[in-house]
């Protein structure tokens, strides 16, 4: 068994984990563009978003807050908005309302993001995994080395040259993880961080509209 997995991995070599590492940081590449433009495409100014907000409501102008809303591109207006479409139905419904909406908006969010995660942890192991094979093939050549026959001095001085390049070279495979695992993971915490602060952003946001509606009972209590 063991001969013949040793025979597997000296036959395939370590090129083929190579092409795996690049075909990866490529598409690790296309995912950190895609959710790059995605946020971009989501920024606004949600202080301003919120305190216009809070102005329309007061005002009791609930289409021109939906207007509002609806002119902003962030994933915390949406959610909002979503609770403004059932404000007529009481708190609750609009906090049941705002709830599923930013369950949609978090999985719109962190779409792919595990795929970062997942590759920023396992490339240096696949890295490992090239250089192991390398090691593995360094050793059988210098084994088959020792025991051809002897050719002179020449031969037994130029084996262990030979297993140190072998061994240079399958050091790169874990250099080639290292370099696609460290841009995978500064985006996935970066993409992350920016899901935390959007969260955060739409919880602020829902206080607005929820205080308003919860406030709108007790005002018609103290006019009567």
């Amino acid at each position: 068994m063991i001969e013949r997995l040793k025979g597997a991995m000296v036959g395939s070599g370590a090129e083929w984990v190579l092409w795996l590492m690049l075909a990866l940081s490529v598409l690790s590449l296309a995912i950190m563009l895609e959710r790059a433009w995605l946020f971009w495409t989501l920024r606004d100014n949600v202080d301003a978003l919120m305190r216009d907000l809070r102005q329309l409501l007061r005002s009791g102008d609930m289409a021109g807050a939906r207007r509002r809303l609806e002119a902003s591109p962030s994933a915390a207006a949406a959610v909002v908005l979503a609770g403004l479409a059932d404000a007529d139905l009481g708190p609750a419904a609009a906090e049941e309302a705002m709830s599923a909406a930013a369950g949609v908006q978090r999985l719109k969010l962190e779409r792919r993001l595990a795929f970062l995660g997942t590759l920023g942890n396992n490339a240096p192991f696949i890295g490992l995994l090239g250089t192991v094979i390398g090691i593995v093939g360094a050793f059988e050549a210098l084994g088959k080395a020792n025991s051809a026959p002897v050719a002179g001095v020449a031969a037994s001085q130029l084996a262990p040259a030979a297993v140190m390049t072998n061994i240079a070279e399958a050091l790169v495979a874990t250099a080639v993880g290292l370099l696609v695992a460290i841009p995978a993971v500064a985006a996935f915490n970066f993409f992350s961080r920016l899901v935390r602060t959007t969260a955060a952003n739409t919880n602020a946001l829902e206080s607005v509209l929820l205080a308003h509606l919860k406030a709108i009972p007790n005002a018609r209590r103290e006019a009567k």
